[in-house]
């Protein structure tokens, strides 16, 4: 289960700030139009599985009017940062991290 009160204070005070992130996005049942992914982190281990921890990923929106395709490569991905559990249908929280207004920079 997730306590937010472990969030480190560097950690919150990130929350509603524009930040840049490496990483690589999750495969799904869309390759195209996407106007929002699941983003996870490069550390050089795969972090796919059906139990990767909740701090592995990121749930993104992308910037409003446009979309994406799937990307195999790391790329990074700029835009507000904010911190806000996701709840999944399993009624466990999925994710912790979020970000809106996304792009995905060359």
């Amino acid at each position: 289960s997730f306590d937010r009160s472990l969030l480190s204070e560097k950690l919150n005070e990130l929350d509603g700030k524009e930040i840049t992130l490496g990483g690589y996005m999750k495969p799904s049942f869309k390759a195209t139009g996407m106007k929002g992914f699941v983003f996870v982190r490069d550390d050089k281990e795969c972090c796919f599985g059906p139990q990767a921890a909740i701090y592995d990923c990121v749930m993104v929106r992308m910037k409003k009017g446009t979309t994406t395709d799937y990307l195999v490569r790391p790329f990074k991905l700029r835009g507000k940062f904010y911190l806000k559990e996701y709840e999944g249908p399993d009624g466990t929280t999925w994710a912790i991290f979020n970000m809106k207004n996304a792009i995905i920079e060359q």
